[in-house]
C-alpha cells in the first residue's frame, strides 16, 4: 500500500468514526499532508522505517516546529500505521519509540515591581463589593504567591484574624503554611466586612464569593484581573499566574534563597522551582561574585 492511499483509508475511517469529531479529522488530515510531502505519495509503507520517522522530525524541528506540534503530527503518522497493521500491510510500527524533542517550558513574564504597585494601588470604592473583593483577591495572590485554585478554595476560617500567615491547600492535597503581608491582611478585612453586607445569608463558607452567595469561579477572577490591568494603563495582559510569579521572583531577586521560594510556592521538586523562578544570568552572576566563597580569587 502506498502512503497516500494509507491516508485515504485512515481519513475515511475517522470521518465514519463517531469517536473522532470534526476537529480530529481536520487535525490529521493536515498533519498527514505534511508528512505525505516529506515521505512521497508512491512510497510504500513497507519502505518507512524508525531512521525515516526520526528525519521526518529532525527536519520539523529545524523548521522551527514546537515539541508540542511535533508531537501531534508523530500521534497522527503512529494511528496510520496502527491501521495498516490491522489491516496487515505492515507488521511493525516505525513511529512507536520515536519521540518529539523537548520544547522549553513557556514562563509567565513577571510584573516589575512599579507595575504590581500601579495595579495594586489603584483607588478603590469602599462601597463598591465587588472592588473590594477582587483586591483582597489579588493583594492575597501576590502577597502569598498563591494558585488561582488554591486561594478561591480558602475558607472564612483560614483567615480568621489574625491572618498574618494561613494554611493552604495546594497541589496533591498538601497543606503549606504561608506569610501575608499587612496590605494582604487589610484588603482581607475590608473584603470580609463588606460580604456579610453583600450576601447576609449566603451558604457557602468560601472566602471569595459572587454577589448571587456562589463561590467565585476562576475564569470570572481572570477577566476581572484582566479588566484591572487595563484600568490600571498596564500594556501586558495580566492573569493570577503572573501574580504568583511576579512574588516569587521578586522574593528570589532580593533573597536569592531558592530553598525558601520552593516551600513559599508549594513545589515538590527543586527543579520546577529553578525553571519556574528564573533568574536573570546578569543578577545571578552579580550574587554570585559578591556570596559566594570561592567566586574570586583572592589578591596576594
Amino acid at each position: 500500500m502506498t502512503f497516500s492511499h494509507a491516508i485515504e483509508a485512515l481519513l475515511a475511517g475517522l470521518t465514519q468514526s463517531r469517536h473522532r469529531s470534526e476537529h480530529t479529522q481536520t487535525a490529521y488530515a493536515s498533519d498527514l499532508s505534511q508528512a505525505l510531502s516529506y515521505f512521497g505519495a508512491d512510497r510504500g509503507l513497507d519502505t518507512i522505517d524508525t531512521l525515516a520517522v526520526i528525519g521526518w522530525v529532525r527536519q520539523l524541528s529545524q523548521r522551527g516546529l514546537s515539541g508540542r506540534s511535533i508531537a501531534r503530527k508523530l500521534s497522527a503518522l503512529r494511528s496510520l500505521f496502527r491501521e495498516a497493521i490491522a489491516a496487515g500491510v505492515v507488521s511493525t510500527n516505525p513511529v512507536d519509540g520515536v519521540r518529539p524533542p523537548k520544547s522549553p517550558k513557556r514562563l509567565p513574564h513577571a510584573l516589575h515591581a512599579e507595575a504590581v504597585k500601579q495595579l495594586l494601588d489603584r483607588p478603590i470604592d469602599p462601597n463598591d463589593p465587588e472592588a473590594l473583593r477582587d483586591h483582597a483577591l489579588f493583594e492575597l495572590l501576590y502577597s502569598s504567591g498563591l494558585r488561582l485554585s488554591e486561594a478561591l478554595n480558602l475558607t472564612l476560617e483560614a483567615v480568621r484574624p489574625p491572618c498574618d500567615e494561613i494554611r493552604v491547600l495546594g497541589k496533591g492535597s498538601k497543606e503549606r503554611l504561608v506569610p501575608v503581608g499587612q496590605p494582604a491582611q487589610t484588603a482581607i478585612r475590608r473584603w470580609c466586612e463588606a460580604r456579610h453586607r453583600w450576601v447576609p445569608n449566603v451558604m457557602t463558607d468560601r472566602l471569595f464569593i459572587t454577589a448571587k452567595g456562589q463561590p467565585l469561579g476562576p475564569r470570572t477572577a481572570q477577566r476581572r484581573l484582566a479588566d484591572w490591568g487595563n484600568r490600571a494603563g498596564l500594556e501586558q495582559h495580566v492573569h493570577p499566574h503572573a501574580l504568583r510569579h511576579s512574588a516569587a521572583t521578586h522574593l528570589l531577586e532580593s533573597s536569592g534563597d531558592l530553598r525558601a521560594i520552593q516551600e513559599f510556592l508549594g513545589h515538590a521538586s527543586l527543579s520546577t522551582t529553578q525553571v519556574y523562578t528564573h533568574l536573570d544570568f546578569q543578577h545571578l552572576a552579580s550574587v554570585y561574585d559578591q556570596a559566594h566563597p570561592r567566586a574570586r580569587a583572592k589578591k596576594s
